[in-house]
């Protein structure tokens, strides 16, 4: 059978469906679809300010890849859509595609990356050096965290626990649905000034600032507080280096009282570094975007856990389409 190269064709253009996707929901077509229910291309680009030529392409592309319906020249927002590319319902995840957009520019310097070994763009324009861009970036995982968190906190068991050290815990939200679903918790959230400012935020408009509070520092260097009975370290070492993260387990563990336990949720690869697919994929938009960024694979997570003193290791995948690991532990 000869070789075909379907397959091949599809990878090229894939970004089209990405852009479309983007584009869409910056400008607010989802939205506008739901509030009207259907519309004619003529009513939306009235109503959202855009070139009727241009929204009628951009409307019938998204017909194309699936995330508009139409029907009698009338669109509306398929069923996918509406669940989750809607602001302000439970399912939105238009926020989190914010990353996924911003990040888009980097991809197309890829073979720089490789040729050079180093990220196309520095870290710190997302963490705190660019206002704009910090704020998008906070604010997208924040929306994936309120996603992610509807299957993790479930899955966490942290009943009689008083203390919580988030580490890198960006905007907070994992620390305030845990403290949402054990009311005998108090969190600390710790990560960079830039991101605290806007956590700060966030947690105040959810009304937990009582409870969750932050501590602005470098991770890196900051002294960890001590006494905790819970350590999170969620979506923050696929960033670090092997060593690097053996010491953050290290410290973690030291700032754990006996029996205390630490969470890891992170992106893993098998002992291969090739599947799951979009782990894979991930390592290298890190490596686009971060000095050490990668993601490793469950058996490394579990001798590092071990070399810091860890002991009753449990690591399991998520269920999808989550594509997170959770790993848990316990200082003896």
């Amino acid at each position: 059978m000869p070789a075909n190269p379907s397959r091949i064709i599809d990878m090229a253009s894939a970004f089209y469906d990405s852009c479309v996707l983007f584009t869409a929901s910056d400008l607010g077509v989802f939205g506008k679809l739901a509030e009207l229910e259907s519309a004619s291309a003529d009513t939306l680009a009235a109503e959202l300010g855009l070139d009727l030529r241009g929204a009628r392409l951009l409307l019938d592309a998204c017909v194309a890849v699936g995330i508009a319906v139409k029907e009698d020249g009338m669109y509306r927002n398929s069923p996918e859509s509406d669940v989750f590319l809607v602001p302000g319902r439970p399912g939105d995840f238009s926020k989190a595609l914010r990353y996924n957009r911003d990040v888009y520019p980097a991809w197309g310097k890829l073979a720089k990356m490789v040729q050079t070994g180093k990220p196309v763009e520095k870290p710190e324009i997302h963490l705190g050096e660019d206002e704009d861009r910090t704020r998008s970036f906070v604010l997208s995982m924040h929306g994936r965290a309120m996603w992610i968190g509807s299957v993790l906190v479930p899955l966490m068991n942290l009943e009689g626990r008083g203390t919580l050290l988030d580490i890198g815990g960006g905007p907070g939200t994992f620390s305030v649905q845990l403290a949402q679903a054990y009311p005998g918790l108090s969190c600390t959230v710790l990560d960079l000034p830039g991101v605290v400012k806007i956590a700060e935020e966030l947690i105040e408009q959810q009304g937990m600032s009582a409870r969750v509070r932050t501590l602005a520092g470098d991770y890196h260097q900051v002294e960890f507080p001590d006494g905790n009975d819970v350590v999170t370290i969620f979506g923050v070492l696929h960033q670090e280096s092997p060593g690097t993260i053996q010491g953050v387990l290290s410290r973690a563990y030291e700032a754990l009282v006996p029996g205390g336990t630490i969470y890891i949720m992170d992106m893993m690869t098998d002992e291969s570094h090739t599947a799951p697919k979009f782990s894979a994929l991930f390592a290298v938009n890190m490596a686009l975007t971060t000095e050490t960024g990668w993601v490793f694979s469950d058996e490394e997570l579990q001798n590092w856990l071990t070399k810091a003193g860890f002991v009753d290791m449990v690591i399991n995948p998520l269920p999808p389409p989550m594509p997170h690991w959770l790993a848990s532990a316990r200082k003896a």
